[in-house]
């Protein structure tokens, strides 16, 4: 399954029964990143009745955590966690400000009013796939090299850095999803002695 995060943050503001809703959606790559965020919208909307959230981050949305912010329980922070999740989105946190306008929505209610400031905000989100890459650095004779570098690159790799000397240094990257075929070549020429794996 791919993950996707965003190129910018993005903000939309929607009303619902007198309440705004305001959603923040910024990327971010660490826990540290994603807190740091919170802080600066709480300091930006201090006059909110809520400020709830919720973070994903690693390569394929392994952590994640959610607050309500004082909302009823499981009313604000899971359901803007569920909405990206179901986006497939990580390295990602959201913030959906909320200014009380009087008119209580109920527990129904609230949960939809925050997965739909989550649904409006990536609407006009610019997502891009998270991709992992591996390096292969080798090393291997002149009369093997072309030979080498045909083979790779008809496996996805592409090539970073050649070093010719007394012997051929090659670093090639490859999407981790795309490299098995890559590094069981690799692996298989090693075992024959055909190159050295740096």
């Amino acid at each position: 399954m791919d993950f996707f995060t965003l190129n910018k943050t993005k903000r939309t503001e929607i009303k619902i029964k007198r309440s705004r809703f305001i959603g923040t959606i910024k990327p971010v790559s660490t826990i540290d990143e994603a807190k740091s965020f919170f802080s600066e919208m709480n300091a930006e909307f201090k006059t909110a009745n809520h400020n709830c959230w919720a973070y994903i981050v690693g390569d394929k949305g392994e952590t994640f955590h959610s607050s309500d912010a004082g909302e009823p329980a499981g009313t604000a922070g899971k359901p803007i966690l569920q909405t990206m999740q179901k986006h497939n989105l990580s390295n990602v946190a959201c913030v959906v400000t909320r200014f009380f306008g009087g008119v209580k929505l109920g527990i129904r209610g609230l949960i939809d009013a925050y997965s739909e400031s989550v649904e409006e905000t990536l609407k006009i989100s610019d997502v891009k796939r998270i991709v992992n890459i591996l390096e292969f650095k080798v090393e291997l004779g002149y009369g093997f090299a072309e030979t080498f570098l045909y083979n790779a690159n008809n496996m996805n790799a592409l090539i970073v850095n050649q070093d010719y000397s007394d012997v051929v240094k090659i670093t090639l990257s490859c999407e981790e999803d795309l490299s098995e075929e890559l590094a069981n070549y690799i692996k298989e020429l090693s075992n024959r002695g055909s190159l050295k794996v740096l």
